[in-house]
């Protein structure tokens, strides 16, 4: 029996907006509700972002706090990952909400290019975030966003900065950073596995390449991520519904490729998180 396949999806982001697309959550309560949905539809994972009033993105606690609520009691024994991501804070205030314990958290080991801005992850703040989420028992997802981030991240689990077995989320498509390439993915593999033989990864394509992406890492046996903060569009002529339509259509790679969809407790298990209380 093939490994099932986790599904992560990422609601929200610190980007789109709903002039991009009506269908992205904002408010707690609209995240909360888009989360549902994708749950049902087979999502394990919920990556979070939040916004504040007037939509930017916030790090604070409070929202982080709220969302987490929300979703433990509307889509019992889901993932909950919180983004420590750089456009919604800056220093610390990136890892303010990791005392709330969520099971799992965003962490980029190193610096890249994005579209119009250097995404800083000095070293200091990497170690600092990645010491935090160990006191407060939360699991990293590492954010490759280049292959000296999969080294880099190899090295930090070899000498105890991170706990083993990693989980490397491969980033595919961002403007000026890793390009969607099939090619390159296969070396993303490789290189983790020779560098890090215990270690689980999953893949995540940025715009049109999404749905590609998908589809290598489900082919090849890894995780995938989707989500209206990665693409807002079903093709080039509609827009995504919701992130549960996004979710469905994962989920039908999946049957394509006879990889069934991991259970939340599936998810967890393999992933090593404690089950809910």
């Amino acid at each position: 029996m093939p490994q099932p396949c986790i599904i992560a999806v990422a609601i929200t982001g610190s980007v789109p907006t709903k002039a991009d697309n009506p269908a992205v959550p904002i408010t707690v309560a609209e995240q909360v509700e888009s989360t549902q949905e994708a749950f049902e539809a087979g999502a394990a994972i919920a990556h979070c972002h939040v916004r504040a009033d007037d939509g930017t993105p916030t790090s604070d606690p409070e929202r982080f706090a709220a969302l987490k609520e929300g979703i433990e009691r509307h889509c019992p024994g889901m993932i909950v990952q919180f983004s420590t991501g750089g456009r919604s804070g800056a220093g610390a205030a990136r890892g303010g909400m990791l005392p709330l314990r969520p099971d799992m958290a965003s962490l980029a080991v190193g610096s890249n290019n994005f579209p119009t801005r250097v995404y800083k992850n000095p070293p200091d703040l990497v170690d600092w975030l990645a010491a935090e989420m160990r006191t407060h028992d939360v699991m990293p997802e590492i954010e490759a966003f280049d292959l000296s981030h999969v080294i880099h991240a190899a090295k930090m689990a070899q000498d105890g900065r991170l706990p083993r077995p990693l989980y490397v989320q491969f980033v595919m498509g961002v403007k000026n950073a890793m390009i969607a390439d099939e090619r390159i993915l296969e070396i993303y593999i490789e290189t983790l596995a020779r560098f890090t033989p215990d270690a689980l990864w999953c893949a995540a394509g940025i715009g049109r390449h999404q749905i590609e992406v998908n589809e290598w890492a489900i082919r090849r046996g890894g995780h995938t991520r989707t989500g209206l903060e990665d693409n807002i569009r079903l093709d080039r002529t509609r827009m995504a519904p919701s992130n549960a339509a996004l979710v469905a259509r994962t989920v039908e790679l999946c049957a394509r490729y006879e990889r069934p969809v991991a259970t939340w407790r599936e998810a967890r298990t393999m992933l090593g998180l404690r089950m809910p209380a």
